[in-house]
């Protein structure tokens, strides 16, 4: 099983880039959970979609729709989406004909971490009508909304809290084993 995971934050101490390299020491011998980096992925533009397609978002597609699942940690920005990430996912769904490629019936969860009291809980509601859009196979088992990220992360931005750290591994658990009975055929990612 191989899920790729991103951060839909750009900030170098960005608690939710911290809480997916976190995911990883919970993925299964016979997993594995990829982070890639949005950082290179520019802001969408048509005209640079049909003049010249990002190398980073080509490779990006590629790698997703190979993949047997994608994993995205989702900070919460003015009680939704962070722009980032969505850019990143209207790029990926570019062009309109190679978007069921990446994205159709892919297994998707989507996880999150605020320093504020409500943790990313908007966020990841209005996540659910892009993935729907997409046709992807949203995983909603035991969401994972972690408030207060302050808290329960350290300085280095390691994940300290014993509690959290046991609802990241019921979910990462839970997620892959979602993914592996929901996978989709291999004809769709080749």
């Amino acid at each position: 099983m191989r899920i790729v995971g991103f951060s839909g934050s750009l900030r170098a101490g960005s608690y939710n880039s911290a809480l997916l390299r976190a995911a990883q020491q919970f993925v299964a011998p016979d997993g594995v959970l990829e982070i890639a980096s949005i950082a290179e992925v520019p802001l969408y533009n048509f005209d640079v979609e049909s003049s010249a397609f990002p190398p980073a978002v080509a490779e990006l597609k590629d790698r997703i729709a190979a993949a047997d699942g994608l994993l995205i940690s989702t900070p919460e920005y003015n009680n939704s989406i962070p722009g980032v990430a969505k850019n990143v996912v209207d790029w990926l769904s570019r062009p309109a004909d190679d978007a069921d490629r990446v994205f159709k019936g892919l297994p998707v969860a989507v996880m999150g971490t605020s320093p504020s009291r409500f943790g990313t809980a908007l966020s990841q509601n209005a996540w659910l009508s892009v993935l729907r859009t997409l046709e992807t196979r949203p995983y909603w088992d035991g969401r994972l909304v972690i408030p207060n990220a302050g808290k329960v992360f350290d300085e280095s931005g390691s994940l300290v809290d014993a509690k959290v750290l046991g609802f990241l591994e019921t979910f990462i658990a839970g997620f892959f084993e979602f993914a592996r009975r929901e996978s989709r055929p291999r004809a769709l990612s080749s």
